[in-house]
């Protein structure tokens, strides 16, 4: 059922790093992306497996990793991401780029999650770095990265109990909790039309 994967489909910032994720799997994550909408049909952005080193190192290094968690630099390196997938897009880009990346991060997540991995959308990217050491042609450039590997740690959903205060964070048994808006708080219901 949709609904029991999305609630799976957490963001895992723990992973367990001598799990091995092959090309293949991550070529068949694109393709789920491939199929996506697109607006315009455009199909604008490319993406960018990763899966060795020392690709893996120079991906991880230009991350960071967990704004809310200012005392956390980030994965050991025994808990690393085993695979990156980068969206890429044109540097001209149109008004609707990143609405496009964000369906195939999701897309690519679920992907991943039904078949018993986890991952992380990072927006928080060294991208000049990144693309340099990659190689990425200059008429390109990194929209989001895409962490993904077995995830080693638990992920809860709690609601948000003070409307101010949506930050995660981490309890001693290293448990991370997601703080989420109820139902009620997101539906605005139309007024009577004048």
């Amino acid at each position: 059922m949709l609904k029991d994967l999305v609630l799976k489909n957490r963001s895992y910032r723990k992973f367990d790093a001598a799990f091995e994720i092959k090309d293949t799997l991550l070529f068949d994550l694109i393709d789920l992306a491939r199929i996506c909408p697109s607006a315009g049909n455009l199909q604008s952005l490319r993406f960018m497996p990763v899966w060795e080193k020392p690709h893996l190192d120079i991906v991880f290094e230009n991350l960071s990793w967990a704004a809310y968690l200012s005392y956390w630099d980030g994965p050991e390196p025994q808990q690393r991401p085993s695979a990156y997938i980068l969206i890429i897009g044109p540097t001209q880009t149109n008004k609707f780029h990143l609405t496009d990346a964000g369906i195939a991060a999701q897309t690519i997540l679920l992907g991943a999650t039904e078949k018993g991995l986890g991952g992380c959308i990072l927006g928080s990217v060294k991208r000049q770095e990144i693309k340099e050491r990659l190689s990425i042609p200059e008429e390109l450039e990194i929209s989001l990265v895409l962490a993904l590997g077995k995830p080693t740690e638990k992920v809860v959903i709690e609601d948000v109990t003070d409307p101010d205060d949506i930050e995660y964070w981490r309890d001693p048994d290293e448990v991370h909790h997601v703080p989420k808006r109820s139902l009620n708080d997101l539906i605005i219901l139309p007024m009577e039309a004048k």
